[in-house]
């Protein structure tokens, strides 16, 4: 996190109250850090009446998200969330059936545990896209043919997905479960769908501040400085 990140997150997450000479400080009420909930296919983070509201339109197969979810994530939630005046939400923009499969698994159980879920298959995702490059026609004609669980579930065979959620303490029944959740899949792709035509999404990482797409924005450092101004 940059020095002005941590001058921020002091200075809208406490209150300074002089008197006799010294300074008080008098932290938020409460610290909505680990709050986190399920939002019309989307996962909020913070205080849901926060007065800027933030929205993350991201990929699992763009690995500029994957760049951003290792920097601009951490510091949003630390800098930004923890007194609530701001909230983020994380919303998908699916570009592609292995884009759906990664969001599947994401949203898999309960909402509280999907920060972990997100940031796990983010994290790897240079080992599995390279996994994804190399498949063979045997593997990918598995990805093409049959229900569409069972394409999803070669696919994340296939891409080392079951070992990274297995990690998480999930078990391969469970997995298997919501990899055929079609009407989560349905839901999630329609979501995807009605987002990009409300705000005219072109790509991920995009930015939505307060029902406002941000022009040109698609970086932490980019949005650092659009949040700034709002305060």
């Amino acid at each position: 996190m940059t020095r002005r990140s941590l001058s921020m997150a002091l200075a809208l997450g406490a209150i300074a109250l002089t008197g006799g000479g010294a300074a008080v400080v008098a932290q938020s009420a409460q610290n909505w850090t680990t709050a986190v909930v399920d939002k019309d296919n989307g996962h909020l983070f913070g205080n849901p009446e926060a007065e800027v509201k933030l929205v993350e339109f991201m990929s699992y197969t763009c690995s500029h998200c994957a760049d951003f979810a290792r920097n601009g994530d951490q510091a949003i939630k630390l800098a930004y969330v923890p007194n609530g005046r701001v909230s983020l939400e994380i919303r998908h923009l699916l570009r592609d059936p292995i884009d759906l499969t990664a969001a599947l698994l994401t949203h898999c159980g309960d909402p509280a545990k999907f920060p972990e879920n997100h940031s796990a298959i983010l994290y790897a995702q240079d080992e599995w896209l390279a996994k994804a490059r190399s498949t063979t026609q045997a593997q990918r004609s598995r990805w093409q043919f049959g229900t569409n669980g069972a394409r999803r579930q070669a696919m994340a065979s296939d891409l080392g997905f079951y070992t990274i959620m297995e990690r998480r303490g999930y078990s391969r029944v469970a997995l298997d479960r919501c990899l055929a959740d079609e009407t989560k899949a349905t839901a999630l792709a329609e979501s995807s769908q009605a987002d990009v035509s409300i705000y005219n999404l072109q790509g991920t990482p995009s930015f939505v501040v307060d029902g406002e797409l941000l022009q040109g924005v698609f970086t932490w450092p980019a949005l650092e400085k659009a949040l700034g101004s709002r305060f």
